[in-house]
């Protein structure tokens, strides 16, 4: 990727942005309820019609729709997205420190994920149509089909409330904690993951390049640990980026289930108290994760795969 098409990304993303802050604002505008009032209320006021009259004034409510978006999108370029109503914290400070959690969150099932679905898919596409191959799909068949929240409580069943190797009631961002929300997450995607290493695999099995290789006498291992898996890689880097910006988002179920302090569980805490500010900066947040993420994707293409680079 030139200059010229990261100048033109760049500006693309800038334009999904604008257009996503918009929307978002525009729901908020037009969804039920007074968020003077709500804000009222969590500070347990009584929201008299004077008070309200006053604090639409300080939030700028009473402002036609089109200023109301202008003065948010001006504090939003200077890294001002305003104060959570239920929290009377800066959202962008809420934010932050519900990234981190969710980023601790994200890495750790991802490291478990691929050591699990790497080794598994490799497996399954060496030993085709034999008895490894079965086990592997059926295992893989039974983890897409069971939801992760079961898996969640399961867990949680089991090593927190029977064997009490854990806290039930969380909380806490520590390793031990960390490590049933991450193995819930990994479960679900080891299993896609795994169907996709099996089918990268196979297909650069039956390269041309494979069967000359072993014509000339190469170990099958080395083919398989020096060729096959690094081009059969490639394919998963876009599905890795886009595992990680869903992770990112926070993934609000099993958050909740294990009250892991991160960016879905207070998403879903903020749509439920109407924290209208707390929900706009969410949004743009993860559509910023997202596009950004998707764009190392794309830069890394080339240097993945130098047949990519466009000649200059």
């Amino acid at each position: 990727m030139n200059k010229k098409q990261l100048g033109r990304r760049l500006i693309q993303i800038l334009v999904v942005l604008f257009g996503i802050s918009f929307f978002t604002f525009g729901l908020t505008y037009l969804s039920p309820g007074d968020p003077a009032e709500i804000m009222l209320t969590e500070c347990g006021n009584v929201p008299t019609p004077e008070l309200l009259e006053q604090t639409r004034a300080e939030l700028g409510l009473d402002k036609p729709f089109l200023i109301q978006y202008g003065t948010w999108l001006k504090g939003v370029l200077t890294g001002d997205m305003g104060t959570s109503y239920s929290m009377k914290v800066p959202v962008v400070e809420k934010l932050t420190s519900c990234f981190w959690p969710t980023l601790k969150l994200a890495l750790f099932s991802l490291i478990i994920m691929l050591a699990v679905s790497i080794p598994l898919g490799i497996l399954s596409a060496v030993y085709q149509n034999r008895w490894p191959d079965y086990l592997v799909r059926g295992l893989t068949f039974m983890g897409v089909s069971i939801p992760s929240f079961w898996v969640g409580l399961i867990l949680l069943s089991i090593f927190g409330v029977t064997l009490r190797w854990v806290t039930v009631s969380g909380g806490s961002t520590d390793f031990k904690s960390l490590i049933l929300p991450a193995v819930t997450l990994a479960f679900s995607m080891s299993a896609k993951y795994t169907r996709q290493v099996r089918i990268a695999v196979l297909e650069e099995l039956r390269q041309d390049y494979v069967t000359g290789a072993r014509m000339r006498g190469i170990r099958e291992s080395t083919i398989l640990w020096k060729h096959v898996l690094p081009n059969s890689m490639l394919p998963l880097v876009t599905l890795l980026g886009i595992s990680l910006g869903s992770l990112l988002g926070g993934t609000a179920v099993v958050e909740i289930i294990y009250n892991w302090p991160g960016l879905g569980s207070m998403a879903v805490k903020a749509i439920s108290c109407r924290d209208y500010p707390l929900v706009q900066g969410y949004v743009l947040w993860i559509a910023l994760l997202y596009m950004g993420i998707n764009l190392l994707v794309d830069l890394s293409y080339n240097r993945l795969d130098p047949r990519l680079k466009e000649e200059r």
